[in-house]
This record gives structure tokens, sequence and C-alpha cells, in this order.
């Protein structure tokens, strides 16, 4: 075994372990909360999806409905299409269960670490071992976690209750990458901490998209100059 193949197995094995903590947190916070333990377990079998997951447990627990709760893991999961089409010549070939398997497996960890290497070889390995190791051990600690859940009926005491929050953060940060992203998510931010007062909860964090807005303007005013600028005179253009 190369060096580069051990520091990819210690890689994946690292933060699928990791990630096996955030599962077993969801597992213990979402019975802990009040919900039946098979409610955790199924959508980590089924949707295994650990932030449309923990949006979804933290709407209903705050007291929204399902469809606030459904809408917020949807909005959230959105961001795996451009991922499907990049993994695409991994998860597109094979028998039809596998690609179901390879549309299942399909996270943010498995294609960041199939889109790490170099040869289709080393991808294909690297998103299949991340996704099979991934789902096993989330599987496993939702599980312990919702055994923990009915034992624990004070999880701020422990600090579970910090933990779903964390995550958001940690899902969303990496995307503010200039000025103007990082304006729309203040904006955004800022309009679901005002109105979470006055509205039922789950509608604050829809309407934190309102902060889209922020980039579609910014968007629309630099390309006012390229359009004017193209339509003058001096440019070929039209008066």
């Amino acid at each position: 075994m190369s060096p580069a193949q051990r520091t990819l197995y210690r890689d994946i094995a690292l933060v699928c372990l990791a990630d096996a903590v955030v599962g077993a947190s969801f597992g213990a916070t979402a019975t802990a909360g009040g919900l039946p333990a098979w409610v955790p377990i199924a959508m980590s079998l089924f949707t295994f999806a650990g932030g449309a997951q923990i949006a979804a447990v933290t709407i209903v627990l705050a007291g929204g409905g399902p469809v606030a709760a459904v809408a917020a893991g949807g909005l959230l999961n959105s961001r795996l299409l451009p991922y499907g089409f990049t993994v695409a010549d991994i998860t597109g070939t094979g028998p039809w269960y596998r690609r179901l398997l390879g549309v299942h497996f399909t996270t943010d960890e498995a294609v960041a670490f199939a889109m790490g290497q170099r040869t289709d070889r080393d991808r294909r390995f690297a998103f299949w071992a991340t996704g099979i190791t991934l789902f096993a051990l989330w599987n496993v600690a939702t599980v312990a976690g919702t055994i923990a859940g009915t034992m624990i009926k004070n999880t701020g005491a422990f600090g579970l209750d910090a933990t779903f929050p964390a995550v958001m953060l940690a899902l969303a940060l990496p995307t503010v990458t200039d000025r103007r992203t990082g304006a729309a998510a203040g904006t955004g931010a800022a309009a679901a901490v005002a109105l979470t007062p006055v509205l039922p909860a789950g509608l604050p964090v829809l309407v934190s998209l309102g902060g889209l807005a922020w980039l579609w303007r910014g968007r629309r005013d630099k390309a006012a100059p390229t359009a004017a600028g193209a339509a003058s005179p001096g440019n070929g253009g039209h008066d």
C-alpha cells in the first residue's frame, strides 16, 4: 500500500467517525425531544442526508409543521443536484441497483474525496469507500443515539442541543466566499432572527431565503455597466 493510499484510508476513516458523532447526537436529540425512535432511524436509512435530517428535526422539535420541515430539508438537499452531475461517471454506470446506491451515497464527503483523486480508478474507489463507510457508521451511530436519547431527558445538560445549530453553521460557512454572498447570508439571517418571535417555527428559515434577493440585485447591478458599455458607439453598439 502506497503512502497516498494510507493517507486516503486515514482521512476517510476520520471524516466518517466525526460524522458518526453527529449521527449519534442526531438520534439522541430526536428521541429525547419526544420523537419515536423509528423516525430518526428511518430518516438515516432512507434519506441519508445529515444536514437535511437535522434541519427537518430541528423544525419539528421547535413546533414547526411537516411542510416547513420538508421544505427546509429539501432546500438544503438541493445542493446535491450539481454533485450528481460531478460524479455521474461513477454513479451512472453498471446495474440499476448500483446506480441507485450511487445516488443514495452522493454526499458532500463522498464527492469531495472522489474529486480529490487523480485517476478514474482512484476516484471510483474513494467515492464508494466513503459512501459505504459513512452510511454504515451514520446508521449505527443513529441507532446508538436513539437508545441514549430514551435515557437522556435533558439534552442541554450534555450540550447536545447545540449540536444541530453548530452543524448547520458548519455547512453554511464554506459557501460564504465573497462579500456579496456574505451580505446575502447576513441579510437572510437577520430576517430570520427578527421574525422568529412572530412566525411559527420553521417559517423564519424559509423567510431567510429573502437574502438571495441581495445576490440577485448585486449581479444585476454588475451586469448593467457591462451591457451599457457594449451598447455604446465606441464599442460598435447602437445609440
